[in-house]
């Protein structure tokens, strides 16, 4: 599977931000404030990639590849 060689076969499909708890995550996986996470997707929508890209980060990043 090619997910799971290059580290992404857990990532999740969408930034949903809607919970407190799932804002936080973002938030920790981006490395950036929640109200970062918050505005970067109701400018860009909620595909990981472009989160990141909006944000100036990696997707999936370094941290998740193992």
């Amino acid at each position: 599977m090619a997910d799971e060689a290059d580290g992404t076969a857990h990532e999740p499909k969408r930034v949903n931000t809607a919970e407190p708890w799932e804002r936080a995550y973002w938030a920790r996986r981006f490395m950036v404030p929640v109200e970062q996470v918050v505005a970067a997707v109701e400018v860009v929508g909620e595909e990981p990639e472009r989160v990141a890209a909006h944000l100036g980060r990696d997707w999936p990043g370094q941290e998740s590849i193992t």
